[in-house]
């Protein structure tokens, strides 16, 4: 619940963001953001995409350790208890991020995945007054129903799994609930979308990862991944899909975006576009700089992507795809660099006032908050219930499915 105390910063928030040029054209009411504390109050917010797990294990001061780290002081991270609590969050999927590169394959992919999945499980069990874990779209709102934030896990990268789906199911049973099939390198069987692409999307195992997962209720999360892996993916999938941290490419050219042929699939598919933060995703302004050569920059302050920009990602998803296919991914402690208005968990009800002086329905708020992503797990749940009792767990491996390819 908010507090006095909480209301306060939140409003100082949104003053401090009305005197923040280009950031909003008018400021938001205070109808709007009242309608933004009501939207927050009734539906759980449930956020595809938080880094915290891997801050943690960065820390320069206490790697790895979660008692160091201690989340009900101020960290210096985008993610604390108080922080949370101004944010009104209502539900997390914790990435649990691991880099695709050598460096990491060399440690072990298995063994750097399960010590970020034991950071992320021993960081919830420490805070159980906040923190409840999860498993299904009915814990998300019973979590929220106790006033607590809903928390499962999502592994960022199907290098994880090591071309193994055992290891996919064993990592569902550790309490993953997505998977994004690639991070930012092309895997022996899906195409990346800041690599090269060498399949043309799905090979015939990366096809049968895809049925896997749906068949144990894994979501498939297109974020990272090329646009013929999103198409291959949306072409073999019985479930809705998610990306958990994207934004619209019509809106900023940026190869880690969805394209409008993609966002026209979703209504069919059921799928949702989980808006992020990330200020190169946001502005095309901030993209054309980052692709500049640190030499050709000009001189003077770099561009900052602003939560107006933001807003826009989510206005184009609605008006391509629909109200029911857009949510929020902040992919915060991922970033570095914020998008100003929204630099750590507490901005979160600056960016649905802002998005009501737009004129968004109270109904329609509540689909980006959590009923769209409640509603995408909940399908996902039905299709495994079916599949499960038609199929067994599949045993195919990637030397016999793509050894003619």
């Amino acid at each position: 619940m908010m507090t006095h105390r909480m209301f306060r910063a939140f409003v100082a928030t949104v003053v401090m963001l009305a005197a923040t040029a280009p950031l909003l054209a008018q400021a938001p009411s205070a109808a709007d953001l009242e309608k933004a504390r009501r939207v927050l109050k009734a539906v759980p917010l449930i956020d595809g995409h938080n880094d915290l797990p891997w801050a943690i294990r960065e820390s320069k001061s206490a790697p790895h350790d979660i008692e160091a780290y201690d989340l009900r002081g101020r960290v210096t991270g985008h993610t604390d208890l108080a922080r949370l609590a101004t944010g009104m969050l209502g539900g997390q999927f914790w990435s649990v991020y691991i880099p695709g590169d050598t460096a990491t394959k060399r440690l072990g992919y298995a063994k750097v995945q399960l010590e970020q999945i034991d950071i992320m499980r021993r960081v919830m069990a420490k805070y159980p007054e906040r923190f409840e874990p999860v498993h299904d779209a009915a814990g998300f709102r019973a979590a929220f129903a106790r006033g607590k934030i809903g928390s499962t896990l999502g592994l960022e990268g199907g290098h994880a799994i090591e071309n193994s789906l055992g290891a996919l199911r064993a990592y569902y049973d550790l309490g993953a609930r997505y998977m994004t099939l690639t991070h930012n390198q092309t895997l022996d069987w899906a195409d990346a979308a800041s690599d090269v692409a060498r399949h043309g999307g799905l090979s015939e195992f990366g096809k049968e990862v895809v049925r896997e997962m749906n068949r144990l209720g894994m979501l498939v999360d297109l974020s990272h991944v090329s646009p013929g892996t999103m198409s291959d993916a949306l072409d073999v999938t019985e479930a809705p899909v998610i990306f958990s941290h994207s934004n619209a490419r019509a809106v900023t050219e940026h190869v880690r975006n969805v394209p409008d042929s993609i966002l026209k699939r979703l209504p069919r598919n059921g799928g949702i576009v989980m808006v992020t933060f990330v200020p190169g995703f946001s502005s095309n302004e901030v993209a054309a700089y980052n692709r500049l050569p640190a030499a050709q920059r000009p001189a003077g302050p770099a561009p900052r992507a602003t939560l107006s920009q933001v807003a826009d990602h989510i206005d184009h998803i609605r008006k391509v795809a629909g109200a029911d296919h857009v949510g929020l991914g902040g992919d915060f402690d991922g970033i570095e660099d914020v998008v100003v208005g929204l630099e750590d968990v507490s901005t979160y009800p600056a960016l649905f006032a802002e998005l009501s002086r737009r004129g968004w329905s109270e109904a329609d708020l509540r689909k980006l908050a959590g009923e769209n992503i409640l509603r995408v797990f909940a399908q996902a749940e039905q299709v495994s219930a079916r599949l499960r009792k038609s199929r067994p767990a599949s045993t195919k491996s990637i030397s016999a499915l793509d050894s003619a390819r």
